[in-house]
């Protein structure tokens, strides 16, 4: 990544992390050069649980703090440096890009998230995101539930111009993800891309569905669908972590992607998540543009996270 393209991404997330990077200035800034005691370490410990990055992280960062840094003189920056490199301890080892390295192919990735979490575009973005590495990408219409959820898919599948295939409303999910394989393998095809229903109002209904998909695609390959990603609104804070523990009883969820890092979100929840959790999170989105899908940059997140990006 070059400096100005991550200068431009640091930018887009320090207005989704502002509201952390606020905290910590109201808590960090009074340090000025100072030794770390208690009372200092309290107050970045409750600014960090305040934003978002939950009890288990945050007791982590602030243990680091003590262990190495407590009765030293330490400036504003230094111990804003500090936080940021413990924060990215935290966030490196689930930094894993979704790579495509199924064998045979199609790759089959199935995508879930609530309504209005952003999952329809986030398909459409990780499909450009492979293409710029030269992959056949296919996107399959699993989402049957809502006549929308297809027609937005398709306006998509156009725009990023990669097939769909699609059924009625109200058709067999199962049915549309074992034609969308067949013709994936037919054709060539490196990553399939499946949408699924995102109603969490009857958990029954939804791991049925869900189990019958993956059923059906055992039946032409027993390893897919190889990975199962979660799509995350940031903007609902600690209640992803709720929809973590719900989808990863009902669907096996297999990694993460964090969108709508543009906004008021905190984005702190990525931290209590990768603390948590500890699955890989694949990629977050600061933007509506088509490019505005990335890989996961944990150290950037983390100086952005502590204000020193």
């Amino acid at each position: 990544m070059s400096d100005d393209s991550s200068s431009s991404w640091s930018d887009r997330l320090l207005g989704g992390f502002r509201k952390t990077s606020d905290r910590l200035s109201e808590n960090i800034a009074p340090v000025g050069n100072a030794r770390l005691d208690d009372a200092t370490l309290d107050e970045i410990e409750d600014a960090l649980i305040m934003s978002d990055l939950g009890p288990e992280a945050a007791g982590r960062v602030r243990e680091a703090l003590r262990e190495q840094r407590f009765g030293n003189e330490i400036t504003e920056r230094q111990l804003r440096e500090a936080v940021a490199e413990e924060i990215a301890a935290i966030l490196r080892p689930v930094a894993k890009p979704l790579e495509v390295t199924a064998f045979p192919r199609p790759q089959v990735i199935l995508v879930i998230g609530v309504n209005g979490s952003g999952k329809t575009t986030t398909i459409a973005k990780l499909a450009h995101l492979f293409m710029e590495d030269d992959y056949e990408v296919m996107l399959a219409a699993g989402d049957t539930f809502r006549a929308a959820a297809i027609g937005q898919l398709q306006t998509w599948a156009d725009r990023v111009g990669v097939p769909l295939v699609r059924g009625p409303e109200g058709g067999d999910p199962a049915s549309i993800v074992f034609d969308a394989v067949k013709r994936g393998t037919e054709e060539g095809t490196d990553a399939l891309i499946v949408d699924t229903a995102g109603r969490l109002q009857n958990k029954r209904e939804l791991m049925d569905e869900l189990a019958k998909i993956r059923k059906v695609l055992g039946r032409l390959n027993p390893e897919a669908p190889h990975d199962v990603v979660l799509v995350l609104d940031a903007t609902n804070g600690q209640n992803a972590l709720s929809q973590i523990d719900v989808f990863k009883e009902v669907a096996g969820v297999t990694g993460l992607i964090m969108t709508k890092l543009d906004g008021t979100a905190r984005g702190g929840v990525l931290v209590a998540a990768a603390q948590k959790y500890g699955l890989p999170i694949h990629a977050i989105g600061v933007g509506e543009q088509m490019d505005d899908l990335r890989p996961f940059d944990p150290d950037l997140v983390a100086r952005v996270i502590a204000g020193v990006a």
